[in-house]
């Protein structure tokens, strides 16, 4: 068994997910995959199924009902991975937007460099995103500025849904207690591990817009993130972190 599995969210994702796994099965590490699947309508859980049998002990999948959210299905694969005993867990998109090239070097930020999460930023050097429309390149650049400002959370890409998580973050955090379930789920999660003391460090990557399938992106997903930070940094005030190493 590897030491870090890679945790995938997928609805709808029969067009990328088998390259996916293909090529981080490929990385040199050895990265074990958990597919967290909602109950797509296109065969993507059929497609994961037939791939565990070629690469048994190595990619997993929890099915669920239906489209539960984002942020449900990463806490389903964090409770899993933690079960399973894993020391690194990611979290990735399957669309290609995050670079499985990256994948090692998230590692090697925590494995080797003593981060406790590693976050693959957009911003942290500039703004490295590839086709994306200029509005909603301008969209995500100002709400991490407006997040950093509201909640004073030390990370240029407090958005990014390309992480690596240390064991004992997860641990420590109560993750029944999260309560956003779209993108507004990174931000807390971030969020939460700095308030409860472990260092975060975030690792250039860039960025590419999904070439196939279709974007989750919505208005809904973007007003919870906006509205959510306020209450987010407001309940702060009258909420005790558990500690690193308490």
């Amino acid at each position: 068994m590897s030491d870090s599995v890679i945790i995938i969210p997928t609805y709808n994702e029969k067009e990328n997910i088998e390259r996916m796994i293909r090529t981080l099965m490929a990385l040199e590490h050895g990265f074990d995959v958990l597919v967290v699947d909602d109950g797509s309508p296109d065969g993507t859980a059929a497609i994961v199924k037939r791939l565990q049998q070629e690469f048994e002990g190595r990619v997993f999948i929890i099915e669920r009902s239906g489209k539960l959210g984002l942020g449900t299905a990463y806490i389903a694969g964090f409770k899993w991975a933690l079960k399973e005993g894993y020391e690194y867990i990611f979290e990735m998109d399957a669309d290609f937007s995050h670079n499985p090239d990256d994948v090692p070097r998230l590692y090697d930020a925590c494995a080797k460099d003593g981060a406790d999460l590693s976050v693959g930023s957009r911003y942290v050097t500039g703004v490295n995103v590839v086709n994306w429309p200029m509005g909603r390149v301008l969209m995500s650049y100002f709400a991490s500025k407006y997040v950093r400002m509201i909640t004073g959370l030390p990370v240029y890409d407090t958005t990014a849904g390309f992480n690596c998580y240390r064991r004992k973050v997860l641990e420590t955090i109560d993750l029944d207690s999260i309560r956003f379930k779209g993108y507004a789920f990174q931000i807390e999660m971030k969020f939460t591990t700095h308030k409860c003391g472990f260092s975060i460090k975030e690792v250039p990557v860039i960025f590419v817009n999904r070439v196939l399938g279709v974007s989750k992106m919505s208005g809904g997903i973007f007003s919870e993130a906006f509205f959510g930070v306020i209450r987010l940094k407001v309940g702060s005030w009258f909420k005790r972190y558990p500690q690193k190493g308490n």
